[in-house]
């Protein structure tokens, strides 16, 4: 339904590009012949940004300390080999990192060609086949949900969703998986910190993962810029929430139920308001 020869001709051509629309353009067609295409294009992604979110998550942010923060996390998280994640909603999964592949640090700055994001969030495709264990969704799927009612609750096996459980809404998760006749939208596809100080859950998966001490976890297709060269295809993608999260990097805790708990990591976080 999009016009994909104008916009992608119109996107070839330009400097800049702040995707303020409500339907992702992201991971589209024109998406992936604009970035492919023109190698001088800065985007950045605020999808569905209205006044209140821009208030909260961009004005009253203290950028140049989340942007330290976010580094050291960075840094830290690539160089531990195994992380363990639960949740009070029954999260309790775990992976091996792959340090070949690139970690996405998004701190909101769009000054360099390439794809951004808001800022507040960290993201990574980690060992696929090393993801085993519980993901509970229990903030919001995004598509096809919104907002969830009850956790959705993914058994995963080798980077494999192998059951769901849950109310309707997981019920209608896994026709909308289904529905695609395709087996990589039962795949993993990356998981993400969220750590926008200002960011709350409101069913905008772009402000949803990034509320503080959340992750989220990404089904189906993989982007370029975290499985490089190509990324992995699929025919949709679709982001889920685990709010509340507990982190261990290797032997070391990050997170306890979204609190900030690394020794190194509490000063700063004060500083961000979020102690």
């Amino acid at each position: 339904m999009l016009p994909v020869n104008a916009l992608s001709a119109a996107l070839k051509e330009s400097d800049a590009w702040v995707e303020f629309n409500n339907e992702w353009l992201l991971y589209s067609t024109p998406y992936e012949i604009a970035t492919k295409g023109n190698k001088n294009l800065r985007y950045l992604c605020l999808v569905g940004m209205n006044p209140d979110m821009m208030t909260r998550c961009l004005g009253r942010v203290d950028y140049p300390n989340l942007k330290v923060f976010q580094e050291r996390i960075t840094d830290m998280t690539k160089k531990a080999k195994h992380m363990k994640l639960t949740t009070p909603a029954g999260t309790n999964v775990e992976f091996d990192n792959d340090p070949a592949r690139p970690m996405i640090c998004e701190v909101g700055y769009a000054d360099t060609p390439g794809s951004h994001m808001l800022s507040g969030q960290i993201g990574w495709a980690p060992k696929f086949e090393t993801i085993n264990g519980t993901i509970a969704f229990d903030g919001s799927i995004v598509p096809p949900i919104g907002l969830v009612k009850e956790p959705v609750k993914l058994h995963v096996e080798k980077g494999k969703i192998v059951k769901l459980e849950g109310g309707k809404d997981a019920v209608d998760y896994e026709a909308w998986l289904r529905s695609f006749n395709d087996p990589k939208m039962f795949s993993m596809a990356h998981v993400c910190y969220g750590f926008n100080p200002g960011a709350k859950l409101t069913g905008n998966i772009l402000e949803d993962e990034r509320v503080w001490g959340c992750t989220e976890w990404g089904i189906g297709y993989v982007g370029p810029m975290l499985a490089p060269p190509e990324g992995i295809p699929a025919p949709s993608h679709s982001d889920g929430i685990c709010l509340n999260t507990s982190v261990w990097l290797d032997d070391a805790q990050l997170l306890d139920k979204g609190k900030v708990v690394h020794k190194d990591f509490i000063e700063i976080a004060k500083k961000l308001g979020k102690a």
